[in-house]
């Protein structure tokens, strides 16, 4: 491959990165500190892109400069009933466990919640969808949502998101939005509807409820820190699906669950 082609492919990536994340040339300049130019000379592969631009763009994204480099291959979903050749350049993974009706009642429950506070925007919400799946397994091994979350550089992403949010989008159930928190863009998500709470049983409205009590405060920096120390990302490698088995050998910080005494004598 010659470098004018990598060139290429890396315009494109980036181009699709920031597409999807639904901001400017002008907005990605601002966040990563170079003029609007050279956000238009670097995606018409005009020019190339520094260690440094590298590294900020990998920042802003949320990927890995490995993916940026196309060094890995993007994982591909596909949600049940969907029918999709995957791409040469992409793995899928199917997911049939999850329960989409269940992940759009708890995502609109949320979002009903703490959608009006500064701090929340993608980010977070994919932590406090992470504490709140693998909380909820721990306490009753079973799954609540049933989604699968990868090891991100910035923490726990669940992997079909984007899709999901697409649906409720088109189906006028969310709206995004563009914002900025501490002069960072970020992307919003305002429900437009009501979450069934009829479809949420006690349980699991009382781990929701207390996830986003503990934690619905941080910032993105806040949360992505404190899911690095839980053992399910820790002992996950880059960019695989982490194990909800792996909630067993939390430490005691994270654990939600009480269990027995190795040391007792009871029965």
């Amino acid at each position: 491959m010659t470098d004018k082609t990598e060139q290429k492919e890396i315009a494109s990536r980036l181009k699709g990165l920031r597409e999807r994340m639904g901001l400017s040339q002008e907005e990605v300049a601002e966040a990563i500190r170079i003029p609007r130019t050279a956000i238009s000379q670097i995606e018409n592969s005009e020019r190339g892109v520094s260690g440094l631009e590298l590294a900020a763009f990998s920042k802003l994204f949320e990927v890995s400069t490995d993916y940026i480099l196309g060094l890995e291959k993007e994982l591909e979903v596909v949600l049940p009933k969907e029918s999709k050749q995957p791409s040469k350049q992409s793995m899928r993974i199917s997911v049939p466990q999850i329960k989409l009706d269940k992940f759009k009642q708890v995502l609109l429950y949320m979002l009903e919640r703490c959608a009006g506070k500064p701090n929340i925007g993608e980010t977070v919400l994919y932590k406090l969808l992470y504490f709140i799946d693998f909380n909820y397994y721990e306490t009753y091994e079973e799954q609540l949502t049933g989604a699968a979350y990868i090891k991100n550089k910035y923490g726990p992403t669940p992997v079909e998101f984007v899709k999901i949010i697409d649906q409720m989008e088109n189906e006028g159930e969310i709206r995004i939005i563009k914002d900025k928190y501490y002069d960072y863009p970020q992307k919003r998500y305002i429900p437009l509807a009501k979450a069934d709470l009829s479809k949420l049983k006690a349980s699991e409205k009382e781990i929701i409820d207390k996830v986003l009590i503990a934690h619905s405060d941080k910032t993105a920096t806040e949360i992505s820190n404190y899911s690095h120390e839980d053992v399910p990302w820790k002992a996950t490698k880059d960019k695989d699906v982490i194990d909800y088995e792996l909630v067993f050998y939390r430490t005691p910080a994270y654990s939600v669950r009480s269990y027995p005494d190795e040391d007792s004598n009871e029965l």
